[in-house]
């Protein structure tokens, strides 16, 4: 007994909260108030412009045309010939502005210990932090930081893959 008086609460229920509204055809309006259709080939054309991230504040990109990583040799933190110039366009960059700030990042592959290679990260994104800070970049702008092989750029474990992961990335903030 008890069954039935539930079953027919519960149908009585549904039914008391049932509409008769058809969401397919309810009209939309515009702000001004005016009836819209739902056909798309009636839809008026969209005016959103289009906004380049780099444009937007606090998205300074760097540099254009530079690249922003450092690669590095097995267990070495010392930084190549080849990334001179590199490094000499950033700090140029970052002289121009002094509101500008960078974050060091340094990587390794994944052979050793977590903290040979936290360590290793470190020296390596020191090294680019002392080399601009030597082309008159103010220490304040930049900030070194480790991660270690926590974020490979490559999984495989092999030669290649350990290569692209030993690195400094010089990232805006």
């Amino acid at each position: 007994m008890k069954n039935i008086i539930f079953v027919i609460s519960l149908v009585l229920l549904m039914t008391g909260c049932a509409s008769n509204v058809k969401l397919a055809e309810v009209p939309v309006e515009d702000k001004a108030g005016a009836a819209v259709s739902t056909d798309n080939a009636l839809q008026p054309k969209s005016s959103v412009t289009t906004v380049e991230v780099s444009k937007l504040p606090g998205m300074d990109p760097g540099p254009v045309g530079v690249g922003k990583l450092v690669m590095f040799d097995y267990d070495s933190f010392v930084i190549k010939p080849e990334y001179q110039s590199l490094i000499e366009s950033h700090a140029k960059y970052l002289r121009a502005d002094a509101k500008r700030k960078v974050n060091l990042e340094g990587h390794t592959d994944e052979r050793g210990g977590r903290e040979y290679n936290l360590a290793l990260g470190q020296k390596r994104s020191e090294s680019v932090r002392k080399a601009l800070a030597l082309l008159g970049v103010s220490d304040s702008q930049l900030e070194a930081v480790s991660f270690g092989k926590e974020k490979p750029v490559d999984t495989a474990t092999n030669e290649d893959a350990y290569a692209k992961n030993r690195r400094a990335e010089i990232s805006y903030r």
